[in-house]
Order: structure tokens, then sequence, then C-alpha cells
């Protein structure tokens, strides 16, 4: 098997040592980055577009040649970008955050920023201000913007990534949703607090109507378990949590990810952008990026996880092997959800990236 794990910068080590950056010497990724930003980031009123969180993943894991491919059989889902309404400026942006009619002009918004300056400037002024609206989109504008990240710090900064990280961030800040306010859930006068992130994932409450959207679910939360026990105001500390979280999230996949197969996997992959974001970040934001992307995790798990776990089977293939299945699956929360399991490495996440293949429906 093939044992993988994070490192501090994003990219992956192999057992051998070496590492694993895989940029794209063929311009794949830039021509379908291209072909994606005429489009918008959502569709059907809020699906959200996962055209270029997929085509990255697909060429990091050496699926290049796959790509316009799984484009092709993609496009029918994508909607034009909308149209402008009125300027966002340094003097207004708090009055268009999170009014989702904007989303042109955010994005136009964060394309004259980062052609003004340096993109990590860029993300260091905006990620503290994003952060608390970390639950929009269904959390799939921060998963799409540390995909970005990840492309950009593990390889050349090129026209094309640019503007994906401004369609990332202006796609946040159109869909900027807090989550409501949240009480922390005391454990019972017996149970000890949970000790680590997948007891605190195991202790998170159902919300109570589990129907309808992620949005109405959203907003029957009240509570979450306190986790980390002890608050950190270390950031090595924090960023080890977050990867204890990350895995956590993986592995409770295998087991409940029956539950809603295509919304479980954002209990993973949505604290994983943090994750990959951190080493473009100054070190003082890493702590509440750790707190959002548990709020981020522990929201998906109350509004989707079923009533109790499932048996699984142990993968029995390489991670190269998992991830071209996953490629040839097509499903785009299926590949997503793979290279998060990758960066894990271990069995029970190549478990994990099995489980998603076998519940989710093949798009190719």
């Amino acid at each position: 098997m093939d044992d993988t794990r994070n490192t501090a910068d994003g990219t992956r080590n192999t057992t051998d040592g070496t590492r694993n950056t895989t940029d794209d010497t063929t311009g794949t990724l830039d021509e379908a980055l291209e072909r994606l930003h005429s489009s918008g980031p959502e569709r059907n009123g809020w699906l959200s577009n996962h055209g270029p969180m997929a085509v990255e993943a697909l060429v990091r894991h050496g699926q290049a040649p796959a790509v316009h491919r799984w484009l092709d059989h993609y496009s029918h889902k994508l909607e034009d970008m909308p149209d402008p309404a009125t300027r966002v400026t340094a003097q207004n942006w708090h009055e268009a955050l999170g009014d989702p009619r904007r989303i042109a002009d955010w994005t136009a918004y964060f394309e004259r920023e980062t052609a003004e300056r340096p993109w990590r400037d860029v993300l260091t002024e905006w990620w503290p201000r994003l952060l608390p609206g970390i639950a929009a989109g269904a959390t799939h504008p921060v998963i799409r913007v540390g995909h970005c990240v990840r492309t950009l710090l593990t390889g050349e900064a090129t026209a094309p990534r640019i503007t994906e990280l401004a369609h990332g961030l202006g796609y946040w800040a159109a869909r900027h949703q807090p989550l409501p306010a949240l009480a922390p859930l005391a454990p019972a006068p017996t149970a000890a607090p949970a000790p680590t992130a997948a007891a605190a994932l195991d202790a998170v409450p159902p919300v109570p109507e589990q129907e309808g959207g992620i949005r109405d679910r959203l907003a029957q939360l009240t509570a979450f378990p306190v986790w980390p026990q002890r608050f950190t105001d270390d950031p090595d500390e924090a960023r080890a949590r977050l990867v204890e979280l990350v895995r956590a999230a993986t592995h409770r996949f295998a087991t409940h990810g029956h539950g809603e197969p295509i919304m479980l996997v954002h209990a993973a992959t949505a604290p994983n952008a943090v994750l990959r974001t951190l080493p473009a970040l100054p070190r003082a934001l890493w702590v509440p990026s750790l707190g959002a992307a548990w709020a981020a995790s522990a929201a998906v798990t109350a509004a989707y996880s079923p009533a109790g776990p499932a048996p699984y089977a142990p993968a029995n293939a390489s991670a190269d092997e998992l991830f071209a299945r996953a490629a040839a699956h097509g499903d785009d929360h299926t590949i997503k959800f793979t290279d998060t399991a990758l960066d894990v490495g271990d069995a029970t996440a190549l478990a994990a990236a099995l489980r998603s293949i076998e519940l989710n429906p093949p798009a190719l």
C-alpha cells in the first residue's frame, strides 16, 4: 500500500521519501481552468460547479489525459457567469458580503486584486474575513480555494491559476454564510469530554429534521461538542489537530458515508481544504482556521449522519489504483474525496475512498 501523509506545504510524502508535487507540465490544468472560467460557480440556483476542483485533483494524480474528456461530459452542468450588478470596492465590500446576486461583481473584484498584488497578500487579507462564513455554498467555496492554493504552492503561479483563486474567493464572498450562534455542548455528567476528533464527531448530535437542503439543516444547529479539549494558541498544535480532524472525518465516511454519500464527503474535504491553505497563511491565522474547520466538519456531520455505522471492506488496492478507479467512475465528489483520502493515506482512508466509489452514482 502507498503510505502517504500530508506535509506542511501541502505536498505528499511517499514511502521512499520522495515528494509528489505533480505540477502539470503538459498545460492541461491551465487549459481546463480557462475552459471553466467562462462559467459561473453555480447552476440551477445554487448547486456548485465542481469542475475546477475535480480537474485539479485529476491532474495532480496523473490523470491529465482524462481531463478534457471529463470536462466534455461535465459541461452540460455548467452555466454562464451571471451578469455583473454593482462594482465591489474597498469601500462597499461589507454590504456586498454574502449577496449571491453579486457573484460576478465579487469575482471581478478579486481578479483586480490578484492582478495588482501578490496572491498570498490577497489571500491573507481576506481569509479571516471569509472564514466565519466557511459554510458558504455547502463548503464548496473553501474547498475550491484549497485546491487552487495547493496548486499555487506546489507549481507555477500561471495566469489561469491566479484567476482560479479570484473565482474561488469571489464565490466564497458572494455566498458567505455564518453558522447560527452555537453553544458548547456539555458532556453528560458521567461522561468525559471527547478526547479525539473521532470521538467528537461521534458525539455531534444530528439536526432534528433530517429533510430539505443543507441550508435548512444548518439553520437547525444549536450546539457542538467542544473540541479540541484544550484551547491552543500554538499554530503547530492547531495544525496537528487539523490533521487529526481530516483523518477522523475521512475514516468516518467508511462507516457512516451511507447516510448521504454525496454530502458527507464535505465533512472531510472542507477541513482538508483549510489544511492545504495553512502554508500560504501567516501562522497567526492557523488557530482560528482550526476552529472554523471543526465547525464546518461538525455542521456537515450533524446535517447528514445516519443513525448508525455500517460495515466496510478493506480497499486491497494501492492509492494509484484507487484514484484511477475514481477517475474512471467520474463523479466529481468521489474524485475530490478520494483525493483527500490519499492525503490521509492509511488503510482506513483508502477503504473510505473505495466506499465513496461504491456509494456514489458513476458519472462516466
